[in-house]
């Protein structure tokens, strides 16, 4: 019997499956976020853990002894909000950026987009930058 794959790994799932899980005009936003991922990692995109978006790959490991496998940047559409993937403590390091993107929530390691409707993309696009740069720079 082999071993269990982890939970957080890269799958042959369509990325149209998971994005079809955004719906009405959610669907097409989950459209400019694929675009927008792509165009800033450079990288395909590859379904992760059977629901997240993921660009790129990097392997980290922690003193703790932990350690895995990440998108370099992420997303998971859904029908009620977009989930986007970013550093830990995210807001508090960049809340300039959280404050100027408009309607959104943040967690520790999530940012919750309701609607990309007022949502400052060129806000958004730096963030992203800024979170795919220190991924690459963590990357083993």
């Amino acid at each position: 019997m082999g071993a269990k794959q982890p939970a957080m790994s890269p799958s042959d799932l369509p990325v149209t499956e998971v994005l079809d899980r955004a719906t009405g005009p959610r669907r097409a936003e989950a459209d400019e976020l694929l675009a927008l991922f792509s165009e800033i990692s450079g990288e395909p995109p590859v379904v992760w853990a059977g629901r997240i978006i993921g660009f790129g790959e990097f392997r980290y490991h922690y003193q703790s002894g932990h350690g895995g496998r990440s998108p370099l940047l992420a997303f998971a559409p859904g029908p009620t909000k977009h989930t986007i993937y970013l550093p830990e403590n995210f807001s508090e390091r960049w809340p300039d950026l959280v404050a100027r993107l408009g309607n959104a929530r943040a967690s520790k390691v999530c940012l919750y987009l309701t609607r990309l409707t007022g949502v400052d993309r060129g806000a958004l696009r730096t963030l992203l930058e800024l979170s795919l740069a220190e991924a690459r720079s963590q990357a083993l």
